[in-house]
């Protein structure tokens, strides 16, 4: 029996009064389906999940979800407005049986139910529309950027639990090795049209690749075509003008095509800007020790970074990565230690909280009012490399329009705030680079771009980064923080540090805000449950209760030997639902009987 599509998009169109958006776009995903999402920064992935998620309506086509399935979208900029606390907004809309979920979304991905609206950054409110949409659980989830201000434990966490859930999810990520693990099919936007392939994210620069090669194979015969018909045309048109006039006519036909064709957005032209050469001794650490109240960042550490290093900071959310980086940069003292910095250093920084630019002003603006990049007397000219540009061609260079020059700052995605960052800092000599989470939002294309411009550059590199495929395509150096002041530094990338620290060692969430010991030495040892365990085990119960209950009343409807000729519809869904009953109740049952064993130390 054909399986009913979890969502159905039919000659779907959109258009933002320009050019078009997507064009009689047609999609549909099914159930179990787990798809990445990908294509350009600006091609339309977000506007494409907000359409499919209904909060952006598109000006023709039609949206089917069958009567009974749920969609949910977490978004990314949630609205909280009405709720005091990250919990109450994540919990709203949960029945009281089901807050637990909450709970154990908050402890996986680290995000605290308790903190006040008011006082919450952006990356924990983002963690709390994602904690909402794993509560609510809906039967087909769109995840734009899930990764996004998660560190590597958070990441592991989610990961983990799309890899067991049931449920259909449609992921957008810059996370290489997130999407290679959860994903089996894969939809492109490119250029206003969605593509499908049956495979997943592992397999989509090869067929990329093989697209692009197919279309500039075919735009070169085009061309050649064009070229032997326009000859004809000049050659011999006088003479057998009323006999060919079909033959011009198709000439001109071919050029409609041509020029009908869309072209492939380029690379950015990224280019590092070198500055003169550092010393060969960049920066050395010698005993460092640093400690807020009782929250230890390090104790005794030492580092020596040289000249073309890639030193990457990894460790939890919280942990202190950025405060070790203020203090190998003297702009935080170290309690005990010292550091000494090489000689003619210029430090370049890329922040994760782009608090470089400014949300009202323009992009114009944005380069020209640097004082770094002004160029006297020239309002429309910036200074890159030691070289004056015109503002909009280096624009260009980082794929912004004519039009979006002159744009607002907070009027650009995520991913394009990230270009034009990079726009500005690569326009200034340095021979150190500091870069504080520098792939967030960022599409495959520039990821790759980026990485190709660190290998070629000539200076030395601190990198603060959960991206665990572009850690091991950077770092030479990895320094891991895993908390009460322990930094230890491995040789290589994230895959090298796993390696050397052993398969028996395992990443735990380390609880910062306090170095002391929770358990005295004379306490009784603990049952080895969560508090989320905990109030999993006491709901355990109740939840298998139901399900019986529910299961019998399904038997009991199904018994009716008339209601498949009578009602097939609702015999299929009658059948559809007891084979789900049973499946949680099996897993219930087993969940029940792991905890238990769990709690009586077996």
């Amino acid at each position: 029996m054909a399986r009913i599509p979890l969502l159905q998009m039919s000659g779907i169109s959109l258009t933002f009064g320009g050019d078009p958006v997507f064009s009689g776009l047609d999609l549909v995903v099914q159930p179990g389906d787990r798809v990445a999402l990908v294509g350009r920064n600006g091609s339309g992935k977000s506007t494409l999940m907000k359409v499919m998620a209904g909060l952006v309506e598109a000006d023709q086509g039609d949206i089917v979800i069958p009567p009974g399935k749920s969609v949910g979208y977490m978004e990314q900029d949630p609205t909280m407005e009405g709720f005091a606390t990250l919990g109450d907004y994540a919990s709203s809309g949960l029945e009281p049986g089901e807050l637990y979920k909450v709970e154990r979304a908050g402890e996986g991905l680290k995000f605290d139910p308790s903190r006040p609206v008011d006082t919450a950054s952006g990356g924990e409110r983002r963690r709390a529309a994602l904690a909402k949409l794993m509560a609510e659980a809906p039967d087909l989830m769109l995840l734009d950027e899930p990764t996004n201000h998660l560190d590597i434990e958070a990441i592991a966490w989610l990961e983990r639990e799309l890899g067991a859930t049931r449920a259909a999810f449609v992921l957008i990520s810059h996370d290489r090795a997130f999407l290679r693990a959860l994903t089996r099919a894969t939809l492109w936007i490119d250029r206003g049209a969605v593509r499908r392939q049956e495979q997943g994210f592992e397999a989509f620069e090869v067929w990329r690749d093989k697209v692009w090669d197919e279309e500039d194979q075919q735009r070169h015969k085009l061309n050649r075509l064009i070229k032997s018909e326009a000859r004809w045309a000049v050659e011999g048109i006088s003479a057998r003008r009323k006999r060919n006039q079909g033959r011009v006519r198709a000439l001109q036909a071919l050029r409609a095509e041509r020029a009908s064709q869309i072209k492939r957005q380029g690379s950015a032209a990224m280019a590092l800007e070198s500055g003169p050469k550092s010393g060969r001794k960049v920066i050395e650490a010698k005993g460092v020790s640093k400690a807020f109240d009782d929250h230890q960042i390090v104790r005794n550490f030492d580092l020596l970074v040289q000249r073309g290093d890639r030193v990457a900071f990894v460790g939890p959310n919280g942990v202190g990565k950025t405060t070790l980086l203020k203090i190998l940069l003297g702009q935080e003292s170290p309690d005990e230690g010292a550091i000494t910095q090489g000689t003619n250093l210029e430090v370049a920084v890329f922040d994760q909280t782009r608090a470089q630019l400014d949300p009202e002003m323009t992009l114009w603006d944005s380069l020209t009012g640097d004082p770094e990049m002004r160029v006297s007397g020239k309002a429309d000219q910036v200074m890159v490399g030691g070289q004056p540009k015109h503002v909009v061609g280096y624009l260009k260079e980082f794929l912004f329009d004519e039009q979006q020059a002159r744009a607002a700052v907070k009027s650009l995605s995520g991913g394009e705030k990230a270009r034009l960052l990079l726009a500005k800092l690569m326009a200034k000599p340095s021979n150190m680079l500091v870069l504080d989470e520098p792939t967030n939002d960022l599409d495959v294309e520039t990821l790759d771009l980026l990485q190709e411009l660190l290998d070629d550059y000539a200076g030395t590199v601190l990198l603060v980064s959960h991206d665990r495929d572009f850690l091991d395509r950077v770092a030479t150096t990895t320094i891991a923080m895993e908390g009460h002041g322990r930094a230890t530094v491995y040789a290589g990338g994230w895959s090298d540090y796993i390696a050397q620290r052993g398969d028996h060692v395992e990443l735990k969430e380390e609880k910062t805000r306090s170095s002391k010991p929770k358990i005295k030495q004379d306490a009784k040892p603990k049952t080895g449950l969560s508090f989320s365990e905990k109030h999993r085990l006491e709901k355990l119960p109740s939840e298998i209760s139901r399900l019986e209950a529910e299961i019998a009343k399904l038997e009991e409807l199904m018994s009716d030997p008339e209601l498949f000729t009578r009602e097939p519809v609702k015999f299929q869904k009658a059948t559809d639902a007891l084979v789900e009953r049973h499946e949680k109740l099996s897993a219930s049952e087993e969940e029940w009987l792991t905890l238990e064993e769990k709690a009586e130390g077996q």
